[in-house]
């Protein structure tokens, strides 16, 4: 049994949300007392946010869902600097144009997880530039300076980790967790925000601004981080052979991502069903204890909650049953990625375009190793396939892919 009173912190412990608690007991106190504002702030690098933020995703979704208020701050300010943390090297600098249109494609994805309004428990979304880019560098450098020593700064994982390894790290982005610091202090200024959540890595940037708070307003804030999500193999969570799986369906269908659910590990079904899906804790457990087709069954209620979620139940419906009628009849959908060409196309072209594996390289050997099927067929050279009709290209078992001829709407290799 759960030793925490209040209901947001039943919610996140049961569920395996919690890493560490700058002060569980008082967070514990005010969470049973009062509503609780709280942030997790996403940069906008990219039209579409991925699997590997979706713990934070779902974090602001069961603070609501526990009767508090989320608050989603999109990074268009630090954006512009780039986060070191975990990153080899500086970030691609984008334009205010390109910033601007991410966030406003990333906002249709927060609108499936969060219920947005007025209320007192609905979700806000907030833009760090609406006060970064206000900033005076000699009035913020007097204000908030002082309250930051290189001394500890150089002690943080994103600096240190840079800096064992030789490669340079700007001054433009060693800024970065004093002006992620500063959100904290702005937020809790201008919505009342006393909770900041986010991955294990954020730990230190979330202590900063806690500090920055107490020591400028005095100020009681409080954070909470993740663990680091890993799948059963130690592979990071969101990461393919095939790249980021994304949560736009701009740029990954629902029934791929259908798919990257129904692909999980045996091992990893009860931990993430908790995770991400609001199936009851009691059917999870019931769940994670089948084996054989049973465990199959599970992955398959995993991947069409997990859909819904990002994408709508009529989505989820759609790519399960595509699923089932490809698998389990050998017809084809169509959600299926899909490919056309005029005349003939290489199977090491096909399986690539398709997107059924990362590189050509990857292609010849799941061709050599006999993986690669045409139509239900066997394939073990790159071929030229004529394409007068739908074909039907397959890697491995559980991935699938249509080549229809020029003519239509579809990708060209």
């Amino acid at each position: 049994m759960s030793s925490y009173s209040s209901e947001l912190l039943r919610l996140l412990d049961a569920r395996g949300y919690i890493h560490q608690v700058t002060d569980a007991q008082g967070l514990d106190s005010l969470a049973s007392s009062q509503i609780v504002p709280g942030y997790i702030g996403f940069d906008a690098t990219a039209p579409s946010l991925h699997v590997g933020n979706l713990v934070p995703i779902m974090m602001l979704r069961r603070l609501q869902q526990a009767g508090h208020k989320p608050i989603v701050v999109m990074g268009g300010g630090t954006t512009k600097i780039g986060d070191p943390s975990g990153k080899d090297e500086s970030r691609k600098l984008l334009t205010d144009a390109d910033i601007e249109s991410n966030i406003a494609s990333i906002r249709r994805i927060f609108e499936h997880f969060l219920t947005f309004g007025d209320g007192p428990t609905d979700a806000i979304m907030v833009d760090n530039s609406d006060w970064l880019d206000a900033l005076e560098f000699i009035p913020f450098l007097r204000e908030v300076g002082p309250h930051f020593t290189i001394n500890r700064m150089l002690t943080f994982d994103s600096v240190r980790l840079r800096l064992d390894r030789e490669q340079p790290l700007t001054f433009l982005e060693f800024n970065y967790m004093i002006l992620q610091a500063y959100d904290f202090l702005e937020l809790s200024r201008r919505a009342g925000c006393r909770l900041q959540m986010g991955g294990s890595d954020q730990w230190g940037n979330i202590v900063n601004g806690m500090e920055l708070s107490r020591r400028i307003d005095g100020a009681q804030l409080f954070g909470l981080t993740t663990p680091l999500i890993t799948t059963a193999d130690g592979g990071k969570m969101g990461k393919t052979a095939a790249g980021a799986v994304w949560l736009n369906p701009d740029q990954l269908s629902p029934y791929d991502y259908w798919q990257f659910w129904r692909n999980t590990h045996d091992s990893d079904v009860g931990r993430f069903l908790r995770l991400f899906t609001d199936l009851p804790l009691d059917e999870i457990e019931r769940l994670e204890t089948l084996d054989g087709s049973g465990i199959n069954e599970a992955k398959k209620i995993l991947a069409d909650e997990a859909t819904a979620l990002a994408h709508g139940a009529a989505a989820a419906g759609e790519a399960s049953e595509t699923a089932r009628r490809t698998f389990e009849e050998g017809a084809s959908g169509e959600s299926l990625p899909t490919l056309r060409v005029g005349g003939e196309i290489g199977l090491v072209d096909a399986l690539v375009g398709l997107g059924l594996v990362a590189s050509k390289k990857e292609a010849r050997r799941l061709i050599e190793q006999g993986g690669a099927k045409v139509d239900g067929a066997t394939v073990q050279d790159d071929r030229a396939i004529a394409i007068s009709g739908e074909v039907r290209v397959s890697a491995g078992k559980k991935k699938h892919g249509i080549i229809l001829p020029a003519g239509g709407e579809g990708n060209q290799p």
